[in-house]
């Protein structure tokens, strides 16, 4: 049976002749409701901060598992963003190697281009020697032709 320091302090033992020294019991008993109240009154104390405490243990949870979900979600987040970046790096690489053969293929084209009109300029070079020189010899043909002439009437004469 519990009792509270109310209980105790209306309490009244019975008396008998051979009974007990009744000032020294008394203050005994007055001690006694004095430590049971301090007592009483810390464990009241006690539990409202008990109380107290499991409210903040329960935000605590909460916000434990609110930071867990972010941390998830964050998580989720990164590995989607990672995930995204690299198939954006990889399409960008082949867009790359893509523009990079187009580039190789102009390139080759041009230098196959260039190797014709070179080869064609030497053609044409040699086709203008060659009438060139005919014209020179033609010409020179000529010019004997009429140096010939003049010079025969002239040692006929």
């Amino acid at each position: 049976m519990t009792l509270t320091p109310v209980e105790i302090r209306h309490v009244r033992l019975p008396r008998r002749v051979l009974g007990y020294a009744r000032p020294a019991v008394d203050d005994l008993l007055e001690e006694v409701v004095r430590s049971f109240e301090a007592a009483w009154r810390d464990r009241a104390d006690l539990r409202d901060e008990v109380e107290k405490l499991e409210g903040e243990v329960a935000r605590y949870k909460e916000v434990d598992v609110l930071l867990r979900n972010s941390l998830v979600s964050a998580e989720k987040a990164a590995d989607e963003l990672r995930a995204h970046a690299g198939k954006e790096a990889d399409v960008i690489l082949e867009e790359a190697r893509v523009r990079a053969r187009e580039i190789t293929a102009e390139a080759e084209a041009e230098r196959e281009r260039i190797r014709g009109e070179v080869r064609r300029l030497r053609a044409l070079e040699a086709d203008v020697r060659a009438g060139y020189r005919a014209f020179l010899l033609t010409a020179l043909d000529r010019l004997e032709g009429d140096t010939e002439e003049r010079i025969r009437p002239d040692q006929a004469a």
